[in-house]
């Protein structure tokens, strides 16, 4: 017979989470390169696991799965932050060549596209950071052409207003 460990809820979890803790989060700092960045890597790894204990905590080597959330979430955030910096880029780059916006104007952009509502922070996401045509963004979100159109539109606006126009932007 297999030996399984016995799962008996919060205490074991607790115990797994203060043996296994360090370990995991010098493992998140040295992946993503950064404390703050290892910090969230490492909750986020131990609240999945948390609500996959009944399950996690049965394996022959549940701190093996935390890494693995680990090491795959700081793919994704890298990923992430690189098509966000490209995006950036881009912005800044159309902000110099027009000159109406401060150069350090694209670092704003992002803070003033989470304050639209949150369908057309979606499509503003969707549309520049993946560079997404319309009806792959419609897809997506699951509505249909015209709402993308609709909501990009909207969202154009609003950043226009708060940012001032730019040649190629919103």
């Amino acid at each position: 017979m297999e030996d399984v460990p016995v799962v008996r809820g919060v205490e074991d979890f607790e115990r797994f989470f203060r043996g296994e803790y360090r370990a995991v989060l010098g493992l998140a700092i040295v992946l993503s390169g950064s404390r703050s960045a290892g910090e969230e890597l490492t909750q986020d790894a131990f609240l999945v696991t948390f609500r996959e204990w009944d399950r996690v905590g049965r394996l022959d080597n549940p701190g093996a799965w935390v890494r693995r959330i680990v090491a795959n979430r700081s793919v994704s955030r890298f990923r992430r932050v690189v098509a966000e910096t490209r995006a950036l880029f881009r912005l800044n780059s159309q902000a110099r060549r027009v000159g109406h916006m401060d150069l350090d104007a694209g670092l704003d952009v992002w803070s003033e596209v989470r304050r639209l509502p949150r369908r057309q922070a979606q499509v503003v996401a969707l549309t520049y950071l993946d560079d997404l045509p319309r009806r792959a963004v419609a897809e997506i979100l699951g509505c249909g052409e015209e709402t993308v159109k609709t909501h990009l539109e909207r969202a154009r606006r609003t950043l226009a207003d708060r940012l001032g126009p730019f040649e190629g932007g919103f």
